[in-house]
């Protein structure tokens, strides 16, 4: 089973600064460092960490709920973030979110190469694609351009990136003092890339990455995003209402990734898991009723309508929620719908429970979570979990000191850390040079040769 931890640069979910056991600090570096160290110890593979371009106006097309909230905002530049926790660690990946669409590959590229060299090889990059309107106001547009021409963007920019990565060879460096020669210029080459959307000439200016290429995580949940997962993500995180949806996506997803002829066992999914860990299951509930308290029907609103980039208040909110044909996260708008639907939910009664969901239904016992876990993997839903705490650091401890003892138990989970990249944690082989080729499609891949 692989571990990852989901956590904001800034206040955790809808209401998780409001915990009594919330730290303070995350506007301070000692803060992600206890974190950090706390994933570490338990062994996880890796920490992640979201991000967005804006502050949310999704709802009421103004950002007074999210800063009145403190849903969605602040979010701090997450390279930062992970660059103070990697110096913090020794064997913990590090994932950061970049979009596609407010930034340019070669410095991309760049910066993740860097940030692999640095580490060791434990760099990852969540690759997205914004999802809200706010986002593309503060870069000089209306809106978000459509799905389609948005994910068409993010093609080239990853097969861009990608050819960067591998424009020096694995064997360029000589360094020899006594002749002077630092480097073999034969193997580097320009990529003279002119496309749709980007022109670029190359080489990069770093050398390729330890892992080759940066783990590639991706969590497209709509069919574009499907199809961009299974040709390019090595690691997908998902968010699923029932084991049945999550079972028939992963299903899906490695159909999908077979087609593109890669390895479905080279593409880890990871369900989001938001745990809540008690003495026993009543326990558990007393603890996340008590979370459940805190949360204000109109901050999950609020937080709701960031995630699906829908302004809520055009409805009523006293009545169901509609059939939407334009999301942002579409993944988040089908959970949100199946369970609504199913429980007869009006949209600000879903509000109220949006704020405090609990994914993945991991309320209970240590015993009783590793048995979901455990559950989750023999149905093939899952190669592991992104572990989602309610408030930091202190549930992600709480997790550490009780569940992860319990997985160890079990035979789950590893106990010492056996290699020292982000891919030897996931069990995943170091991509070879030129494997952007069979990536990005064979009619793209003769068109960039």
């Amino acid at each position: 089973m692989h571990l990852a931890a989901f956590l904001n640069a800034g206040p955790q979910g809808t209401v998780g600064w409001r915990h009594p056991d919330a730290g303070d600090g995350f506007l301070d570096a000692e803060h992600y460092v206890q974190i950090a160290r706390i994933l570490e110890d338990a062994c996880f593979d890796l920490a992640f960490v979201p991000d967005s371009l804006a502050v949310p106006r999704s709802l009421g097309d103004t950002f007074d709920p999210a800063v009145r909230w403190g849903t969605g905002t602040p979010r701090l530049d997450p390279l930062p973030v992970i660059t103070i926790m990697a110096a913090a660690t020794r064997h913990l990946g590090l994932a950061a979110t970049v979009s596609t669409g407010y930034h340019e590959p070669y410095n991309l590229a760049r910066t993740f190469a860097t940030l692999d060299h640095l580490t060791g090889g434990r760099a990852g990059w969540n690759v997205v694609t914004s999802f809200q309107d706010a986002e593309a106001q503060n870069f000089g547009q209306d809106a978000l351009p459509d799905r389609t021409a948005r994910y068409d963007r993010a093609e080239e920019f990853l097969e861009v990136t990608a050819r960067l990565w591998d424009s020096w060879s694995d064997d360029v460096l000589i360094r020899d003092k006594g002749s002077g020669t630092f480097g073999r210029p034969e193997e580097v080459s320009a990529i003279d890339h002119d496309g749709a959307h980007f022109r670029v000439r190359g080489p990069l200016g770093v050398p390729r990455p330890p892992q080759g290429y940066p783990v590639v995580i991706q969590a497209g949940a709509s069919p574009s995003g499907r199809d961009f997962a299974a040709r390019w993500a090595d690691v997908i995180f998902c968010s699923h209402e029932s084991l049945e949806s999550a079972v028939d996506f992963a299903r899906d997803i490695r159909a999908r990734v077979a087609a593109r002829g890669r390895d479905p066992e080279q593409v880890r999914i990871l369900p989001a898991a938001t745990t809540v860990v008690g003495s026993d299951a009543r326990d558990a509930r007393r603890r996340h009723g008590e979370f459940v308290d805190l949360v204000a029907p109109e901050a999950g609103l609020s937080r709701m309508a960031y995630h699906v980039n829908v302004d809520l208040t055009e409805y009523d909110l006293d009545g169901p929620l509609p059939e939407l044909e334009e999301v942002g996260v579409d993944g988040h708008y089908r959970e949100i719908l199946e369970f609504a639907r199913r429980e007869e939910l009006t949209i600000r009664e879903i509000g109220k429970w949006y704020g405090a969901r609990t994914e993945g239904n991991m309320v209970g016992s240590p015993t009783d979570i590793a048995d979901t876990m455990e559950r989750w993997l023999e149905a093939g839903a899952a190669d592991g979990f992104m572990i989602q705490a309610t408030h930091v650091p202190a549930a992600f401890g709480d997790f550490a000191g009780e569940v992860v003892p319990e997985l160890r138990r079990r035979g789950l989970i590893r106990s010492d850390y056996s290699g020292t990249t982000l891919r030897d944690h996931l069990g995943l082989r170091r991509p070879e040079p030129g494997e952007w080729r069979q990536r990005a499609g064979s009619q793209r891949s003769k068109e960039l040769s």
